[in-house]
């Protein structure tokens, strides 16, 4: 507590960088938060590099690689993360092109985030497709979630891959990532999917996308459940739950006027999806971090069986 008061003290103070050192966390491998080591021949508190990390990413600080300062004890130097370092479109930019491919969205990479690889890796094992399935992904930008797909099951690379974008210049980029003729990729909003003709779907994808400003969510995963999917189709959903501030990924959606992330829309909206898939006779799981993954794949609910 007194070391978190300090940084508190020191946030509101205004300052920009803070430096403390510690006990090294490496003396207590196997030893919990609290419990102590021995640093010089006097007891001291053991807190894991986790804590560290977990600390500074509550208080919007970047934490720089501990460095040795002296026997047993290590140097953390915190720097406060810019408030204003936002990715934002360029000004002028029209609405359709806020995800675009010339725009800052695209520093970020979700593949480069292990968590999200290792839970979309998760869901694809609770998934059976038939042979050359055909895939849907909603918001499909340049593509990455579906080369994400054929990486972590190469079979998939026979699936004929159907994205839709309202970004045309992110639809160009991934039509030249997947140039097969097989594949479709298609320039329109999210709301106007029902007006699109599409073959039967075995999969679809819908990470980050409907929550979307002026979607429906629940008209559209209706239609996608009763009219695009196939009978032993599945479906992914991802609900956002971070931000992206200054170069760092934080947990959980920044609201404003509040000092921390407030859960409550993520988790009623988590939990309107997965009641709707169960009574459509899915089975659900509900995974995942930073992106929380909602997968449904046929078969009675665990309360049915």
């Amino acid at each position: 507590m007194g070391i978190l008061a300090h940084l508190q003290a020191r946030i509101s103070a205004g300052a920009s960088t803070i430096e403390i050192v510690v006990p090294d966390p490496d003396l207590g491998p196997g030893l919990y938060a609290g419990e102590r080591v021995w640093v010089d021949g006097m007891p001291a508190v053991h807190r894991p590099f986790r804590s560290w990390v977990d600390l500074a990413e509550r208080l919007r600080l970047r934490l720089a690689t501990p460095r040795a300062a002296g026997e047993g004890r290590v140097r953390l130097v915190f720097t406060r993360l810019d408030p204003e370092a936002r990715w934002e479109p360029a000004a002028g930019t029209e609405p359709t092109e806020k995800y675009g491919a010339s725009s800052a969205y695209q520093r970020i990479s979700k593949p480069e985030d292990p968590g999200f690889v290792l839970d979309m890796a998760d869901a694809l094992e609770r998934i059976v497709l038939p042979a050359a399935p055909t895939i849907l992904d909603l918001g499909v930008n340049t593509g990455d979630e579906l080369a994400l797909l054929q990486a972590l099951r190469p079979e998939l690379r026979t699936a004929s891959l159907i994205g839709v974008d309202h970004s045309a210049s992110a639809i160009a980029v991934a039509r030249e990532r997947f140039p097969e003729p097989r594949h479709r990729f298609v320039v329109a909003d999210l709301t106007a999917l029902p007006t699109i003709e599409l073959p039967p779907i075995d999969l679809v994808l819908a990470l980050g996308t409907l929550h979307s400003p002026g979607v429906d969510d629940r008209a559209l995963l209706r239609h996608l459940v009763q009219q695009r999917l196939t009978p032993r189709g599945s479906i992914v959903i991802g609900i956002p739950n971070c931000s992206y501030l200054d170069g760092e990924v934080l947990h959980g959606a920044k609201m404003r006027n509040f000092s921390q992330p407030d859960l409550s829309l993520l988790v009623k909206n988590a939990a309107y999806y997965r009641r709707y898939l169960q009574q459509h006779r899915r089975r659900v799981f509900v995974t995942g971090k930073h992106t929380l993954l909602v997968t449904a794949v046929p078969g009675r609910p665990e309360r049915d069986r």
